[in-house]
């Protein structure tokens, strides 16, 4: 099974490296390269998963560096939250390489960027099916470099060159203190290796285990994209649509909620962490839900939505709902990857990413239509699609955590915090999608020439734009179900160790989960108050669009939509509190560097020149005058002792 898993991880990468070299001189072997290493990926992690079964941990490895205390090894751990993450990110990723086929079918650079896109893959594999934290930072640190060159693929236009700059080093921000807290974590366990970390966390918690996870509180926001550290996110929408899919569905961005969950004893041993986390998850899901309704870009509303439903999950986990925040990471990476690709087609079709620029395209796109508004109305919690039962599970862990606090596990303020917020969110949320589905598919078909876009000609849709739509359709209207009161998810998930619950494993102290948090099925109370938001939020816009299809719903904003659409000025804050002070640090460092050490430099040297000429004059080789300078040395010595005699 490890082996399988090695493999599922190895073959992107060994795709990667032959499509670089070989990849531009025959496209056909690119595209080979592209989609059939990853599909095999997807069928090796299918059988790791199916063949591993429900509980458990089945862990291999061998030594890389043996240090003499903390040893770093190349290992394979699989249990069942790797092995359903593995199987989510692979199949994501396959239909993001076939898609892509097609959408940059005539862009020159496309081997090169297949070959990103498979290296992005395996590093993704990498992070999921490792039990080794330094080698889970080497696949964190890929993903890192692989995001800013995908995101910037269009490096001709200073847009992309921007914003594949600011995700690397935003990212890079959060990943310092993340490596301080692997360091720390390591230390205080006696072991980089996720078995052993989980083994050795004391049930009360430590110093260590507080500082650790604070410390990796910052790469979780980072590559997550989490308050403060989500400015990132929006702007890497000027990358090609199908790497928005890739980094917000499969890879990237859940990367932070899966470590979380993958460390989840350590992080529940420490309550403040936990707080802090409850904190980040509220604040992030509705500033995010508010600046994605005030967005006139698409992919922009959708990158937004990203940030708000990243939040879901991290706040289940600060409630202590592990299961349903992996719950909705699955989900969320049906349906989100289903938004992109089929907001890659509506721009395909409509020549614009601006809302305003669509209308009536469910006309045109008939197929878009369908798929797309089964992606919204899982994205909003519409029952019985997906997204309704993974975000219901979130509310049930959160209001389970805010009446029933105690006995060690997460503080009720947390719970109360994340309930408040997650249910604000589902109106703001079942806002904004209703917004982007009637002002796309309804109302006045718009042309290209009426809206101003510059439409380039491509075509009718491909087939293979269009056929990874029905296939993410699938689980986006039916793997919700498995979260109903079988409990198939949560016993395949195990325990918060990842092994197979054991009820006297918590008799004797272990740190495990509440049976409570076992079961996802939707409890009644926050179900009708979920429902209700949302039949408030969508009916607001409804109404609002049919008093005047013309004008755009996030009017409703008021003053609050200028801020919001700029995502509440963050960047301009950071540009006042970071950027600028370090730009007159650094003029000041330049002004010290050239003005006064290289003054001082520059002056010795001129001093030394100028004595040298002066004393060249002096040694000009005419015999004459050195023998009248010796005469009047001479006769300086005379004078001088016959004034002293």
């Amino acid at each position: 099974m490890t082996t399988a898993a090695g493999l599922a991880a190895a073959l992107p990468f060994c795709a990667a490296l032959l499509g670089l070299a070989v990849g531009r001189r025959s496209p056909a072997a690119a595209r080979l390269l592209a989609v059939v290493p990853l599909a095999v990926a997807a069928v090796l992690a299918l059988w790791v998963a199916v063949r591993h079964g429900s509980g458990g941990v089945t862990e291999n490895g061998v030594e890389l560096t043996p240090t003499g205390a903390l040893d770093i090894g190349l290992s394979m751990r699989i249990d069942g939250l790797s092995s359903l993450v593995a199987v989510m990110v692979a199949v994501v990723a396959t239909l993001v390489q076939v898609y892509s086929a097609a959408y940059l079918r005539k862009d020159p650079r496309y081997s090169s960027y297949a070959a990103l896109v498979s290296l992005f893959s395996a590093a993704m594999l990498l992070v999921v099916y490792t039990g080794d934290l330094i080698v889970l930072l080497v696949g964190w640190e890929v993903m890192g470099v692989c995001s800013y060159f995908l995101i910037g693929h269009y490096w001709e236009t200073e847009v992309a060159r921007a914003a594949s700059l600011k995700a690397f080093l935003v990212t890079k921000l959060g990943d310092v203190p993340f490596l301080i807290g692997i360091l720390v974590i390591g230390a205080g366990s006696g072991s980089f290796r996720i078995g052993e970390i989980v083994d050795n966390v004391p049930p009360s918690g430590a110093g260590w285990v507080t500082a650790g996870t604070l410390l990796m509180l910052g790469g979780v926001a980072g590559k997550s994209a989490q308050v403060p550290l989500q400015t990132w996110l929006p702007d890497a929408m000027a990358g090609p649509t199908p790497v928005s899919a890739l980094i917000h569905a499969a890879t990237m961005v859940a990367a932070g909620a899966y470590l979380v969950a993958r460390l989840y004893p350590v992080f529940l041993a420490s309550e403040t962490t936990l707080l802090v986390l409850a904190v980040i998850a509220a604040v992030t899901m509705v500033v995010s839900a508010l600046a994605a309704f005030a967005q006139d870009d698409l992919k922009r509303v959708l990158a937004w939505s990203t940030v708000s439903q990243l939040a879901y999950m991290t706040g289940g986990l600060a409630v202590g709902g592990r299961d349903a925040a992996v719950f909705h990471l699955l989900t969320h990476g049906a349906f989100k990857a289903l938004l992109f690709l089929a907001a890659g087609v509506v721009i395909h079709v409509a020549a614009s990413g601006r809302i305003g620029d669509m209308g009536g395209l469910r006309h045109r796109a008939p197929l878009v239509f369908w798929t797309m508004t089964a992606g919204l109305a899982a994205l909003v919690g519409v029952p019985p699609l997906s997204g309704f039962f993974s975000k219901e599970a979130v509310l049930s862990a959160a209001e389970h955590t805010a009446l029933d606090a105690g006995h060690g596990g997460p503080p009720a303020a947390a719970g109360w915090l994340v309930l408040a917020a997650a249910l604000v969110t589902a109106g703001l949320t079942a806002a904004y999608a209703t917004r982007v589905w009637l002002r796309v598919f309804f109302g006045a078909e718009r042309s290209v020439a009426a809206s101003g876009a510059h439409a380039d000609d491509h075509g009718p849709v491909p087939r293979a734009m269009t056929w990874p739509l029905v296939v993410l359709a699938v689980p986006t209207l039916l793997l919700g179900f498995v979260g109903l009161p079988t409990s198939w998810l949560t016993s395949w998930l195990g325990d918060a160790d990842g092994r197979a619950y054991d009820t006297a494993a918590a008799d004797a102290g272990r740190l495990v989960q509440n049976h409570a948090y076992y079961d996802l099925a939707p409890r009644l109370g926050t179900s009708l108050i979920a429902v209700a938001l949302l039949a408030l939020g969508a009916g607001a816009v409804y109404a609002l669009w049919r008093r005047d299809p013309a004008a755009d719903p996030a009017r409703v904003l008021g003053p609050l939509r200028g801020p919001a659409e700029r995502g509440f000025d963050v960047d301009r804050l950071y540009d006042g509190v970071v950027v600028r002070p370090v730009r007159v640090l650094a003029r000041l460092t330049r002004f010290v560097d050239d003005t006064v050490v290289d003054g001082y430099v520059r002056g010795a040297a001129r001093g030394t020149w100028l004595a040298g000429g002066g004393l060249r004059r002096s040694q000009n080789g005419n015999v004459q005058v050195y023998l009248a300078g010796l005469l009047a040395g001479f006769v300086v010595l005379a004078v001088a002792v016959a004034v002293n005699a």
